[in-house]
């Protein structure tokens, strides 16, 4: 099992080094977001967005038969879900590093937590394990100060345990977000 999820990781790097967007996908997140919140999605790396698209693919998929579930406010939390983390704070590389870090330096993550990381050695790894574990309420924060309150609430808990009374689009998230 661990063979596998070391090829599942190594996957998931080679994707990521390898993403791009089509101008076809840049058409549907222009569909599906208001001009207002498109620069944040821009502003994420290439492997972030191509991530994004994809969940909103799938979740489309999963939401296929689903009733009560608001396919718009759903397909917009799937581009919008990781904007806490823009190009520059969390690229490819400073995914791996989390990764490895989480894997083999668990005491180090909880160091990364802490906003002011003080100009050492860890500031811009540091700052990478910051933006990981904390791109929920990031992302939120930011949709928030635009207005976007209902996307906001869903992307600030994608990452939490499922809870009862969690809207549909938030479960259907979770679950896109797991298989991609």
């Amino acid at each position: 099992m661990g063979k596998k999820k070391s090829l599942g990781r190594a996957g998931q790097f080679l994707r990521a080094v390898k993403a791009r967007v089509t101008a076809e996908e840049l058409a549907f997140m222009k569909a599906h977001l208001p001009p207002e919140v498109q620069p944040l999605f821009l502003a994420m790396h290439v492997a972030d967005q191509r991530h994004v698209l994809n969940v909103a693919y799938t979740a489309l998929e999963l939401a296929k038969d689903a009733s009560g579930v608001d396919r718009e406010l759903l397909v917009r939390c799937c581009l919008l879900h990781d904007v806490g983390r823009v190009k520059g704070t969390l690229d490819v590389w400073g995914k791996v590093w989390t990764v490895l870090a989480n894997k083999f330096l668990p005491a180090k993550m909880r160091f990364a937590l802490e906003k002011d990381q003080g100009g050492s050695l860890w500031q811009k790894p540091g700052y990478a394990l910051y933006v990981h574990r904390r791109h929920p309420e990031m992302g939120a924060a930011k949709l928030e100060s635009l207005g976007f309150e209902r996307e906001a609430e869903i992307i600030r808990l994608h990452h939490k345990p499922e809870a009862p009374g969690d809207a549909e689009e938030l479960k259907i998230l979770r679950r896109a977000d797991a298989l991609n």
